[in-house]
């Protein structure tokens, strides 16, 4: 009997492909922390782990995994989720990246999936840019808590789906120039904003989710754009009215065309056969439909 076996509803081989997939996390803390954990539950075999800080006293509150013992020891964040993983993957293929993430873009573009999981704007931004430049499915998650004054306080929060080719963060609305101009003027004066566990942990369960309807045959027809607001005052994640009214939407601020690595030279190739990476996916397993619209655009038949 294996471990999994009480979720096999997900599919024929579905612990294959769980295992054959790599998922990038960038951001290890609050929300991170929380993917990072349910993926090795869940039995991903592959992560790519991007955070550069080291654990604090203040990240105790949320940071799933970290102790204060680490605390004391200054671990990496990422060394804290690798420690996490091994715990249930003993065999997890594991690249643990204690830096921005524009340092881990050689490896970020070897992944099935990411999950963004940072504190700005900008950063989500640059995160989607670069996830559809290489044709790989990016949910960004975040919270935010707001003073409501008299009425308190409102904790807040998104999970947005974001698939090359369907509408973008711009399309929904959710970057705009201005939200990214507000937050330049404010850049270093912000402080540290405010955030809790059980917030992080309801956005990453419902990020995780989604991840698995596009990695395992459980759905039949995963969503190619999600966009849900989360209410924590009132427990809810709704869809937002965007969904509706961008169905069909095709995105104009990501065009076809700048698609690919723009570092790429055709003269430094040397065209070997490609490795072991026909091994990502076995015969008869069913492979993601995003993963057959990059084997069309390249030639190349897993």
């Amino acid at each position: 009997m294996s471990r999994l076996d009480r979720q096999s509803f997900l599919g024929p081989n579905s612990d294959v492909i769980l295992n054959a997939a790599t998922v990038g996390f960038v951001g290890g803390g609050g929300g991170g922390s929380h993917a990072v954990q349910q993926s090795a539950h869940m039995g991903i075999g592959g992560y790519v782990n991007v955070d550069p800080d080291i654990i604090e006293d203040t990240n105790t509150n949320r940071l799933v995994g970290g102790t204060l013992a680490d605390v004391a020891s200054k671990l990496p964040k990422v060394e804290i989720a690798e420690r996490l993983i091994r715990g249930l993957q003993p065999g997890a293929r594991v690249i643990s990246v204690p830096d921005d993430w524009h340092k881990a873009a050689d490896d970020l573009k070897l992944c099935d999936v990411i999950v963004g999981a940072v504190d700005s704007f900008r950063a989500r931004e640059e995160l989607e840019r670069f996830a559809r430049k290489h044709l790989i499915p990016y949910i960004d998650i975040g919270m935010d808590v707001h003073d409501l004054g008299k009425n308190g306080f409102l904790v807040c929060g998104q999970v947005i789906l974001s698939m090359p080719g369907a509408p973008c963060m711009r399309c929904c609305g959710f970057i705009t120039d201005e939200r990214l101009a507000q937050e330049a003027k404010r850049y270093g004066a912000a402080g540290s904003r405010p955030q809790v566990v059980w917030s992080n942990g309801v956005l990453a369960s419902t990020a995780i989710g989604l991840m698995t309807q596009l990695l395992t045959p459980w759905h039949p027809n995963p969503p190619t754009f999600v966009f849900l607001d989360y209410d924590g005052n009132r427990g809810t994640m709704t869809r937002n009215p965007r969904m509706d009214v961008l169905k069909n939407h095709v995105c104009p601020h990501h065009p076809a065309d700048e698609t690919g690595d723009p570092l790429f030279d055709i003269r430094t190739q040397a065209f070997t056969p490609r490795p072991v990476a026909k091994a990502k996916t076995l015969p008869g397993e069913p492979v993601p439909w995003w993963r057959c619209a990059w084997n069309m655009l390249t030639g190349w038949a897993s």
